[in-house]
């Protein structure tokens, strides 16, 4: 028996997690992986979903390295969306139950468009730090720049740090720096951010993650970048990062319990999550789900193909390109429980 291989057929118990409230967003970046927008139903999580998540997942959640009052990502739970600050009487409150299960290392994610003035900044900050959030992690990069002007972006990270200190974390400081160096206010259309700083320095240099929908969202620039593949030859790949992994997975306000960085793909409901933990999936209950799990790419090829679903002719970027292609087509082809919520596709882009 090889443990290692036995351990990754299994869903992971979440040592981290994103708590999305929400899909719904400000913004519509094109290196969103879960599809966030306007455009979603707001369907915000419920104060006794959250009460219920926060029981589960309190069990399995664990600190920081350095302790239960700082930050990590991959440890403690961050408070995500969409942008959790589109209601920010919901955010309060998640914060307060998160203390109240005493669930380690609470942060927020937020792109910023709310910080219109220093007051306003500086008064919820204070607030929910009373409430017990421990830090904030702060957007910074070409495609939030197309939504929220520079100046929040900056009154944010000030009174941030002023607040919350070494548990502010800017995500991406390269970004940071460089708007400043440019003098970058306002916002900045993307196709306009490329006339300031050509394509390809932007490629070295901004880090997204190629999983899922910005792969698709991004193709045209990809293109002239990167090699495509046919199917066949991505099959022996193992999916990166790790597609089991424990940490930084999410769980959404229709009680999914995702990895990490496959949106649009369910291990189960959270509710029954100490029910499914540790376990393998049902292959006559989900499919896809444990052709995937297994790594059994080849099973699900086929599969697809046999349900109509045609290979790309333009060839594939990677095996997670070639995996949210199956996965749009059986969507909208199927009913799989476990591809969920089915909305995903519709603000796909």
């Amino acid at each position: 028996m090889n443990l290692f291989n036995d351990f990754k057929q299994r869903i992971p118990e979440p040592q981290s997690c994103s708590v999305m409230l929400s899909y719904k967003c400000n913004a519509e970046c094109g290196h969103c992986m879960y599809a966030c927008s306007s455009k979603w139903s707001a369907d915000w999580m419920t104060e006794q979903q959250l009460d219920s998540l926060f029981r589960y997942i309190s069990k399995y959640t664990v600190p920081a390295p350095y302790g239960p009052e700082d930050i990590s990502l991959n440890h403690g739970i961050h408070l995500s969306g969409g942008d959790p600050f589109l209601n920010y009487e919901l955010l309060l409150k998640a914060v307060d139950l998160a203390k109240e299960y005493e669930i380690p290392s609470v942060f927020v994610e937020t792109n910023c468009f709310w910080c219109l003035d220093d007051q306003t900044t500086r008064e919820r900050f204070l607030e929910l730090k009373a409430a017990g959030m421990h830090g904030v992690m702060i957007s910074v990069n070409p495609f939030y720049l197309e939504f929220v002007p520079f100046e929040r972006t900056e009154r944010a990270i000030r009174i941030a740090h002023e607040i919350f200190g070494n548990n502010l974390a800017v995500y991406q400081t390269e970004y940071y720096r460089r708007f400043i160096e440019l003098g970058i206010s306002g916002t900045v259309k993307y196709k306009d951010y490329l006339k300031i700083e050509p394509e390809q320095v932007f490629m070295c240099n901004v880090e997204f993650f190629l999983t899922g929908r910005p792969i698709c969202a991004l193709s045209g620039i990809l293109d002239n970048y990167y090699p495509r593949y046919e199917a066949e030859v991505l099959l022996e790949q193992p999916c990166r990062p790790d597609f089991v992994r424990p940490w930084h997975n999410h769980f959404d306000n229709y009680s999914n319990y995702m990895p990490s960085y496959c949106a649009e793909l369910s291990y189960g409901n959270w509710n029954d999550l100490d029910h499914f933990v540790g376990t393998e999936p049902d292959p006559d209950e989900k499919p896809v789900l444990s052709m995937i799990i297994q790594n059994d790419f080849k099973t699900l090829l086929e599969f697809s193909r046999n349900e109509g679903c045609i290979d790309d002719p333009a060839g594939y970027f990677s095996k997670c390109h070639l995996c949210v292609d199956i996965r749009k087509y059986l969507s909208e082809n199927g009913d799989y429980k476990e591809l969920s919520p089915l909305e995903y596709y519709k603000h796909f882009g």
